[in-house]
């Protein structure tokens, strides 16, 4: 959960994900200061997907990308914000003993948000019939709320990636129009979800829905991928950027976020197995 990620993790029938690679970076300014970063590590040497410090792609290799990325991931924990204070206005008046503010200040506060860039593998990649989570399998974050870029899809056949070219065209929509996004309401409705180009969405996590005692209720969502006979050729690139709580802020009576994140992934690990 630093840097480049792929082949890391295991979907619902067992067979490692190769079909989507992610580059992860502890995305919050304060994580910057080195010395914040140093402290968290000695003091959580258990959590180094919180603590480690980032791996960036030399100046040579991209220029430009490291303060690109930071720039646009401050600016969706700046909007974040303002949708958690928004939340804490409904929680305060639904969820009896709620800290009044407290989910703006885990956002504008955390050294440990969380950014993923994804790049998902062209769907010629995927071995026989595409599921309707072939690209991503159903999950649940584990943050509070999830910030989210519209994706950009990209004919890579026609425009290969490579280092050093000039930037590659985006299409206007993915050729195959179910692929993309989806989420399972609280009534069980699957309903896809297109986030316009210029625009942020944000999603609620596991930690939002112990904070507000089930008044919010963590989306399960998934990421399915374009009929091969369509878009065999055709990726997917987005950002997420995972608001959580600093390590030592409670999510419950007996919880701090560490011990909330380090058991939410030692149960993915068991189910993994």
């Amino acid at each position: 959960m630093v840097g480049w990620s792929l082949g890391k993790e295991k979907l619902k029938d067992g067979q490692y994900d190769t079909l989507k690679g992610s580059y992860y970076v502890n995305c919050s300014p304060r994580f910057a200061d080195s010395q914040v970063q140093a402290e968290l590590e000695a003091k959580y040497p258990s959590l180094p997907e919180y603590t480690a410090a980032n791996i960036w792609p030399s100046e040579e290799v991209l220029p430009g990308f490291a303060n690109a990325f930071q720039q646009l991931c401050t600016l969706i924990i700046n909007v974040a914000s303002l949708v958690a204070r928004a939340c804490d206005q409904y929680a305060q008046g639904s969820v009896e003993g709620y800290k009044p503010g407290y989910l703006e200040h885990v956002v504008k506060t955390s050294h440990v948000s969380k950014a993923r860039l994804l790049h998902y593998y062209p769907s010629k990649s995927i071995p026989g019939d595409p599921s309707e989570d072939d690209w991503c399998a159903t999950h649940l974050d584990h943050g509070c709320l999830t910030g989210l870029t519209s994706a950009m899809f990209v004919d890579e056949d026609a425009h290969p990636p490579l280092v050093g070219t000039d930037p590659l065209p985006e299409l206007d929509a993915p050729l195959d129009p179910k692929a993309g996004l989806y989420i399972r309401s609280r009534s069980g409705e699957t309903v896809q979800v297109k986030i316009p180009r210029d625009c942020l969405a944000f999603q609620t996590g596991e930690a939002l829905e112990v904070i507000t005692k089930g008044k919010f209720k963590a989306v399960p969502h998934f990421v399915r991928g374009p009929s091969p006979s369509v878009g065999k050729t055709i990726a997917r690139n987005t950002l997420a950027v995972f608001t959580q709580p600093n390590l030592w802020e409670m999510v419950d009576e007996e919880r701090d976020f560490a011990t909330f994140a380090k058991q939410i992934v030692e149960t993915l690990m068991v189910l993994a197995r």
